[in-house]
C-alpha cells in the first residue's frame, strides 16, 4: 500500500511538472496561440502530442512539435499555408500528415488516427480517427500518449486519459492497450521500447518486458534500416548501457545485433569482469566520458564491437589460461558484415571496422620502444580517426589494478607526446612521399601507369621508415630501387 506522504509527494511532483511544461510551452506563445486560433476558427481542435509533451514535461523540448487534430489532411494545409513559413508534403500527405516550418520550429500536424495492421508487414490501413482519445490509444507507450489542448485564446489543457504521467513519474514504460497486440502490430516498438530505456533512463513495465522476450523474432518483419535508425537513437542516449541490457535480456540483440549478446559467453584474458561483454559495455561508458560536445556515434559503436571478435578466436591456453589471438582483425571483418546487414553508409561502417582493427595495436608500444617509423605509421594508419583512436585505447583500460591503470596511462600520454614531437618536426597530417607522381615519371621516364603507383608506395614506405628525405637523397633512394625491380 502506498503511504499518503508517498501519494503527496507525487503529486506534489506531478504539480511541479506540469507548472514546469506550461512554462516551456508559453516560450512557444507565437507559435502556439495563433496556431489554436487559426484551428478553432475553423472549428477544429487541435492538440500537442506524443513525445512534445513527454519532452515538455521532462524538460528536454526541442524544436520538433507534433500535433494532433480532427481536421483532414487538406483541411490542415488550408490551415497553416499563408501563416507558415514553408509547408511541403514528404510522403506523409497520405498519412495524414502535413509538415511546416515557423520559425525555428519544425512541425508536424497529423489527423486523429484509427489505424488497423496486416500484423504481416509494419504498414498500416490508414483510417483517420474521430476523437482524440482513439488516436492516443493506438500509441506505442503512455508516456508517449499524453496531450495538450491548444486553445483559441492561448489556453493550454493538460489531457492524460491513459494515466501517461504517472508512469512518467514511475519511470516506466508501458504500451496503452496489451503490449502483444501492440508489438503484433508494429513489431518496431520492441526496439523502440529499447531506445526509450537508452534515452530517458525509463524501465520496461513487466507486462512489456515478457512480451518483447516472448515475441523478439517479429523484429524480423522490420527493414534493416528502420533497425538501424532504432539502434543509432539507442546508443546516442544517455543511458545506452541500459537500452542495450535490455535488447539482450530480451532476445531482441540476437536478431539484429547477435555479435553483442555472444561476447557473454567469453572471459577476458585478464579475468577483471565477468565477461567480454561487461568489459565492453565499460569501455562504451568510458569512451563516453571522453565525448566532447553531442554524441560521437562512430566511437560509441567502435567501444561497443571492438571486442567482438573474441568469440571466434578463443583458445584455452596450457595452465588455464584464455587468449584472444588476432581478435581485432577478426573483429574489423565482423563489424564490416554486420554493418552492411544494416545498411549503414559505407565510410560510417570503414571508420568503426579500422577503429576495431586498430585499438590493440597500442599494446606494442611496450615502455615506448617503438622507433619513429613506428608511431608514424600509427598516426597514418589511424588518418583522421586519430583522435577517436586516442579516446578508445583510453577507453579499453578498464582494470581495477590502480598501478596498472596508471602505468598505462602515462605510456599513453608519452605516445601521444611523441605523436605530437613528431607533428611539430614534420606534418604527419599530411605525410607524403617527397617526390610526386610527375617527379617520379620523370626520373624514372615512365608513362602514367601501375609502375609509377608502385614507386610511389615505395617512396611513401621510406617516408614512414626514415621520416623527410632531401630531393636528391629520395631521388637516389628511387633510382636505388628501381635497379631491383627490372
Amino acid at each position: 500500500m502506498v503511504s499518503p506522504k508517498s501519494e503527496d509527494a507525487a503529486l506534489d511532483r506531478r504539480t511541479r511538472l506540469l507548472a514546469a511544461a506550461a512554462v516551456t510551452l508559453g516560450r512557444l506563445s507565437d507559435v502556439l496561440t495563433p496556431l489554436g486560433e487559426m484551428f478553432a476558427a475553423g472549428g477544429h481542435e487541435l492538440y500537442l502530442v506524443g513525445g512534445s509533451v513527454r519532452d515538455a514535461v521532462l524538460g528536454r523540448l526541442g524544436t520538433d512539435l507534433d500535433f494532433t487534430t480532427d481536421a483532414r489532411p487538406e483541411v490542415v494545409q488550408d490551415i497553416v499555408r499563408g501563416w507558415a513559413d514553408h509547408v511541403w508534403d514528404t510522403g506523409g500527405l497520405a498519412f495524414g500528415t502535413v509538415s511546416a516550418a515557423k520559425g525555428a520550429e519544425q512541425l508536424e500536424i497529423t489527423t486523429f488516427r484509427a489505424d488497423s495492421y496486416d500484423r504481416v508487414s509494419r504498414n498500416p490501413q490508414v483510417t483517420f480517427g474521430d476523437s482524440l482519445e482513439d488516436d492516443l490509444v493506438r500509441r506505442d507507450f503512455t508516456v508517449n500518449a499524453m496531450a495538450v489542448r491548444i486553445g483559441a485564446d492561448g489556453a493550454l489543457e493538460f489531457v492524460d486519459p491513459l494515466d501517461g504521467m504517472n508512469a512518467l513519474l514511475e519511470g516506466l514504460l508501458d504500451t496503452p492497450a496489451a503490449p502483444e497486440d501492440s508489438f503484433n502490430d508494429d513489431p518496431l516498438r520492441m526496439l523502440r521500447a529499447a531506445r526509450f530505456v537508452a534515452q530517458l533512463g525509463f524501465e520496461l513495465h513487466p507486462r512489456v518486458r515478457a512480451a518483447i522476450t516472448a515475441m523478439a523474432g517479429e523484429i524480423d518483419r522490420i527493414t534493416a534500416e528502420r533497425v538501424r535508425v532504432e539502434l543509432d537513437k539507442l546508443i546516442a542516449g544517455a543511458h545506452p548501457i541500459d537500452g542495450i541490457n535490455v535488447m539482450c535480456e530480451t532476445g531482441l540483440a540476437q536478431r539484429v545485433l547477435p555479435e553483442v549478446p555472444a561476447m557473454k559467453l567469453e572471459i577476458d584474458e585478464h579475468h577483471q569482469h565477468k565477461d567480454v561483454y561487461w568489459h565492453s559495455l565499460t569501455v562504451l561508458e568510458q569512451a563516453i566520458d571522453q565525448e566532447e560536445g553531442d554524441p560521437d556515434l562512430v566511437l560509441r559503436w567502435a567501444a561497443l564491437l571492438h571486442d567482438i571478435g573474441k568469440p571466434d578466436t578463443k583458445r584455452n591456453e596450457p595452465g588455464g589460461g584464455v587468449s584472444f589471438h588476432h581478435h581485432e582483425v577478426v573483429g574489423a571483418k565482423m563489424v564490416r558484415k554486420r554493418m552492411r546487414a544494416l545498411k549503414y553508409p559505407k565510410q560510417f561502417t570503414e571508420d568503426v571496422a579500422r577503429l576495431v582493427f586498430l585499438h590493440l595495436r597500442f599494446h606494442g608500444y611496450g615502455k615506448g620502444q617503438w622507433t619513429d617509423s613506428a608511431v608514424r605509421r600509427y598516426v597514418t594508419d589511424a588518418g583522421d580517426l586519430l583522435p577517436r583512436l586516442h579516446k578508445l585505447v583510453r577507453a579499453d583500460c578498464t582494470t581495477r589494478n590502480k598501478r596498472r591503470a596508471a602505468a598505462l596511462r602515462a605510456t599513453y600520454d608519452e605516445l601521444e607526446a611523441r605523436i605530437e614531437h613528431l607533428r611539430q618536426q614534420e606534418d604527419l597530417a599530411k605525410l607524403r612521399p617527397d617526390l610526386d607522381g610527375n617527379a617520379i615519371m620523370e626520373l624514372l621516364g615512365l608513362p602514367p601507369g601501375p609502375e609509377v603507383g608502385r614507386a610511389w608506395r615505395h617512396l611513401k614506405e621510406l617516408r614512414l621508415d626514415h621520416g623527410p628525405l632531401t630531393r636528391e637523397e629520395a631521388e637516389s633512394a628511387l633510382l636505388e630501387w628501381w635497379k631491383t625491380q627490372s
